[in-house]
């Protein structure tokens, strides 16, 4: 007799509690590296609080798994790291890397709990969500003490309340430009910074790669970053305002493995998909044609770059399967 107290898990949880794991899992071999390497003990509690609430949130889904009968992902593990290889990234990168991580936490946790139903599976992603914060907490306290934190440009308050009357202000392509609002300012400084760090982490993914196939996948990642920056920095610098810093310089000249090829393939295409979200946010919130005319025509590319990611691990047998619906038609096939 089935029992009507328990509840199965719908699609979405069991979406956001597979990529939570997978998620959590190349996590754990990241922050193990880094705090093996680790020079500035300042750094240290930051690292340490991740690497806990990668663990805890571990632990929690692999019972609940085990409970639900639902097979425990392969992810990854000891295997796809070595811990003592040489230093790849400068803790000032680790830094801004773990911060930039505990926004994408918050947005992909807040997604999730409004779309999870089940009492345990809500309160884990709160779990989540608490954490993420606590850790962006961290990171920008000790980056703010060492003045490595970047802030968005200033712009002067507003003299009074205001009403747009007139087309121009979405004008972009012919005759006068309108100034920028703080929202599209936002999301320029924004995706400066994140194609920033994904520009450093795929130079030093590329140094220590095996694969040859992987390699040119990272240095071609690299030039379409690097675009990316000049794109959104030519926008801002036109209005008189800063751009965010690169991390070029935050990258050792180590050539020694430190990541398996399959991990640094499913962390570049988790970020080449946090970035397509990004863009797609800040077309909607920017009504100058011009700004989102740009994010428009590089969403394409940057899509099929992560679609050449997933052939590459598919050729390699690299891309773990993701839970899916029911093929009706094969099992009515047998």
């Amino acid at each position: 007799m089935e029992d009507k107290l328990k509840i199965r898990l719908t699609a979405a949880e069991m979406a956001s509690l597979w990529t939570q794991y997978m998620n959590d899992t190349a996590s754990i071999c990241a922050l193990t590296h880094f705090l093996e390497k680790l020079e500035d003990e300042e750094v240290r509690p930051v690292i340490e609080f991740a690497l806990q609430a990668t663990k805890t949130n571990i632990s929690f889904l692999q019972n609940l798994f085990q409970k639900e009968d639902f097979p425990i992902p392969v992810g990854f593990n000891e295997q796809d790291v070595n811990p003592t290889a040489p230093k790849l990234f400068s803790d000032s990168f680790v830094l801004m890397y773990l911060r930039n991580m505990s926004i994408l936490g918050m947005a992909a946790s807040s997604l999730a709990i409004g779309v999870v139903t089940r009492t345990d599976v809500v309160g884990f992603h709160k779990s989540v969500l608490d954490a993420s914060v606590r850790l962006q907490e961290l990171s920008k306290e000790v980056m703010l003490n060492q003045g490595i934190y970047l802030r968005p440009p200033y712009i002067s308050v507003p003299d009074k309340v205001d009403f747009i009357e007139k087309q121009r202000f979405l004008a972009g392509f012919f005759g006068g430009k309108r100034v920028l609002t703080g929202i599209e300012i936002t999301h320029l400084f924004i995706n400066v910074q994140t194609n920033s760090i994904g520009k450093a982490l795929m130079v030093g993914f590329a140094q220590v790669a095996q694969k040859q196939d992987v390699k040119q996948y990272l240095l071609r990642g690299k030039q379409i970053a690097q675009k990316h920056i000049d794109l959104f920095s030519d926008v801002l610098r036109k209005e008189d305002l800063p751009a965010p810093m690169t991390w070029d310089a935050s990258v050792s000249d180590s050539t020694t493995k430190v990541f398996s090829d399959k991990l640094i393939m499913y962390h570049v295409t988790a970020m080449i998909a946090a970035g397509i979200g990004n863009y797609g946010t800040a077309m909607a919130a920017s009504p100058r044609r011009d700004i989102a005319m740009n994010y428009a025509s590089i969403i394409p590319e940057i899509s099929l770059y992560a679609e050449d990611g997933a052939n590459i691990m598919i050729k390699h047998g690299w891309l773990e399967e993701p839970p899916q619906a029911d093929d009706r038609n094969q099992l009515v096939k047998g």
